[in-house]
């Protein structure tokens, strides 16, 4: 990977960022010249990312269910930073389970961390944007515009965040100050959360075969294909792209 320095000056919150996504996304911001603001709860892990990045990049602790702790770190960027550039709202679980398997309890804990953090992210970060204006980028996924049987609630959930988006763009974008805000939609991508979700079935091997056949284009996705994504809608080059979808799923969604 070479580095074309796209966001040098810019100043970066990933949500989510001590592992998988999150932390690709974080090390291709680092490494074109951002300053990035490592946010996640576990704070072990993201406090070893950030140090791994050296002094491009330091961590926040960030419970993203939490309308307070989002405050708080809103209130320590305005204080630390003066101002933010861009924030990628990536934190995320996946529970396997249909309408009927699936708890409530289960249901209820997807969306506050896959849809309500991301709503939580999007109303308070513009008071750190204005007036120069930024660039939210919402995590959903192939699951926001297909459904499984067996994803009942990460469909709800990322299918929220696709009109979320939508929602947020058109009220930023008629406040004329310069916030933007579009969706990625991921396919299948090799991550720590795959891990996971691939020990809540009795054939792991089965699912992630089943995975890599639903691409098209015949394999997993790889995390540093999405930070690229993420690299092009925080960048300027963007500058005219707002309520988009930007799919990247291996023709899976096809």
């Amino acid at each position: 990977m070479t580095s074309s320095a796209r966001l040098t000056g810019k100043i970066a919150l990933v949500t989510g960022a001590a592992s998988g996504l999150g932390e690709a996304i974080s090390r291709r911001f680092a490494a074109e010249g951002a300053r990035v603001i490592i946010a996640d709860i576990d704070e072990t892990a993201g406090k070893a990312v950030a140090a791994s990045l050296g002094s491009t990049a330091r961590f926040v602790r960030l419970d993203v269910t939490d309308e307070n702790s989002w405050l708080g770190v809103f209130q320590d960027l305005k204080a630390q930073e003066g101002r933010l550039d861009v924030l990628v709202n990536n934190a995320g679980i996946t529970t396997m389970g249909s309408i009927e398997s699936l708890s409530v309890a289960g249901f209820k804990n997807m969306l506050e961390i896959d849809l309500v953090g991301v709503f939580i992210g999007c109303k308070h970060v513009a008071a750190l944007m204005r007036p120069k204006g930024g660039s939210i980028i919402n995590m959903s996924s192939m699951c926001g515009i297909r459904a499984q049987a067996d994803l009942a609630g990460y469909n709800a959930a990322k299918a929220g965040v696709t009109l979320l988006t939508k929602s947020v763009a058109l009220h930023y974008a008629r406040q004329r100050d310069g916030i933007r805000c579009n969706s990625i939609h991921p396919g299948a991508i090799h991550t720590p959360i795959l891990e996971k979700v691939m020990a809540q079935v009795e054939d792991p091997k089965a699912l992630l075969a089943s995975f890599e056949a639903g691409h098209p284009i015949g394999r997993l996705g790889r995390p540093e294909e999405i930070a690229a994504i993420a690299l092009y809608l925080a960048s300027d080059e963007s500058a005219f792209a707002t309520g988009g979808e930007f799919v990247v799923d291996g023709g899976s969604s096809l």
